[in-house]
């Protein structure tokens, strides 16, 4: 167990801390708050919960009476008051495992039932201390850990000349990086803060490097950065990034507003797809610098996806999809066989056409601006990952889109326009081109879907299995391309892919 404290001069201050704990707690938290009476507990509980259902007017009951309150917000949570609890074991008939199970639980007077609640739990005592009132936290080493870095954001915020700004959580994504919408000062605009704290080096799979090294995943967020300074030097709609601490990975940055490039009903809109793969020729048609500054002497440099990192993602599929599919590891024959296919296929993008590919260019990471014009109407976001490889990698990634259904027709239409703009700008060798496109469509779906298994199998996040069955649809086609059949052989040969995509 860890433990700090901090004054909290006036009620202002306490409700701040609330929705501090609010960013940095998750389910499955108990936090035991302690205290004498008028010590704070209940304003604590209630800015708390306003702040996770992001509605500073929510009536936000005290629970004397009831024993318990519910919410079912963003985490579900419990507000006990346990004062009147007559007997520890009655904890169990007012449902407390149920609802730690799902959400947090908020206990005041945990003293009533001590033998009953979680032994590893987070503490707050309360005491008055002048106008306001100190608070000592008590928690294990991971929740303290989320707490003192929630902290530490309110401390860059309130460095950075945003002092008592709201925080709301905003999202979250497949990797540890988090975001929150920042209420603007003095009636600007909202802003984003960026929670990208520098990865832990993982276990060594070769050469001394672990994944992220050898996938040139962003390890902190100076590509962030850096390509956001070349996007914006080139006239894209990246965002601006206001305030930064490098070293904490702590980014204040621009909002450019949260409409997508999908329908409501989560469709994609046929424009604004065939406008953001536009978006990609006119990027494509000057050439991408390696080396960008960033102030303060730093200087990122590009990396290329070299056949490391492509062998390095390809590989998710023999290690991570082919032993949950068939519920056995791949033989070392199967092994080999992949690998040797994949050194071919590496060997004919050693003549693909290179730029800066952003990597994740697709429908979570493209904003539609219709109040600008142009490609303006583009906001790009979430390309820390980007390296130098070949132009047909981001198309691929928008045409076949992970995340959602692109049809046959509007693919077509989409591969068209970027062709017509390419051939419109500069010399384009589309035959070159249309077989790069459709071999690093079966590069990325073989990424894809050994991780969404290990997305749910090492990381517990299954929802992106639903992702599966279309990412095997996007993989099918992908390896229509006469240049794939030897991977399309393996694939059906290893069960894979059914025998009659033989024909297809």
């Amino acid at each position: 167990m860890k433990s700090l404290e901090c004054l909290l001069t006036d009620e202002a201050a306490t409700n701040e801390f609330g929705e501090d704990l609010a960013l940095a707690l998750k389910a499955g938290d108990c936090v035991a708050l302690s205290g004498d009476l008028g010590a704070g507990k209940s304003t604590f509980a209630r800015a708390f919960i306003r702040a996770m259902a992001d509605d500073e007017a929510l009536e936000v009951p005290s629970p004397t009476f009831t024993l318990v309150q519910s919410y079912d917000l963003r985490i579900p949570v419990a507000h006990f008051d346990l004062y009147r609890l007559a007997d520890a074991s009655e904890l169990d008939e007012l449902g407390f495992d149920e609802a730690l199970t799902e959400g947090i639980c908020l206990v005041e007077w945990p003293d009533r039932a001590e033998e009953a609640l979680p032994a590893v739990r987070i503490t707050l005592t309360l005491s008055h201390e002048g106008d306001g009132r100190r608070v000592n936290v008590t928690a294990p080493e991971a929740a303290f850990d989320r707490i003192v870095r929630s902290l530490a954001i309110r401390t860059f915020l309130t460095g950075e000349g945003y002092p008592g700004v709201r925080r709301r959580h905003l999202s979250g994504d497949a990797s540890i990086r988090a975001y929150e919408r920042i209420d603007g000062r003095d009636g600007e605009p909202a802003k984003i803060l960026m929670d990208a704290p520098r990865h832990k080096p993982g276990p060594i799979l070769q050469n001394g490097k672990y994944y992220q090294q050898l996938a040139h995943i962003a390890e902190d967020v100076v590509p962030f950065v850096a390509i956001s300074a070349f996007l914006r030097k080139r006239g894209f709609a990246a965002p601006a990034i206001y305030a930064r601490d490098l070293e904490r990975g702590l980014l204040l940055i621009e909002d450019l507003g949260s409409e997508g490039i999908l329908d409501a009903y989560g469709r994609p809109v046929a424009e604004r797809y065939l406008e953001s793969v536009r978006l990609l020729a006119r990027l494509h048609a000057e050439p991408a610098e390696r080396d960008v500054e960033i102030g303060d002497g730093t200087v990122h440099r590009i990396p290329d996806f070299d056949r490391t990192a492509i062998r390095i993602e390809i590989s998710l599929l023999i290690d991570w999809y082919l032993p949950w599919r068939r519920g056995r590891p791949a033989s070392e024959e199967e092994r080999q066989e992949y690998f040797a296919v994949w050194e071919g296929l590496i060997d004919v993008l050693a003549s693909a056409e290179r730029n800066l590919l952003l990597r994740d260019f697709h429908s979570p990471n493209i904003i539609w601006r219709p109040e600008k014009s142009g490609f303006d109407r583009i906001g790009i976001i979430d390309f820390q990952d980007a390296m130098i490889g070949p132009t047909a990698y981001d198309v691929a990634s928008l045409v076949q889109d992970a995340r959602v259904t692109v049809e046959p027709d509007l693919a077509r239409r989409m591969l068209t326009a970027y062709a017509a703009d390419r051939r419109a700008s500069d010399s384009f060798d589309e035959a070159a081109f249309l077989r790069d496109w459709h071999l690093m469509a079966a590069q990325r779906n073989c990424k894809l879907a050994g991780l969404w298994v290990r997305l749910k199998e090492r990381d517990g996040k299954p929802g992106y299995m639903k992702h599966m069955p279309r990412t095997f649809a996007y993989l099918e086609h992908a390896l229509s391309h006469q240049v794939l059949t030897p991977l399309r052989e393996w694939c059906i040969k290893t069960g894979i892919l059914a025998p009659e995509s033989a024909n297809r």
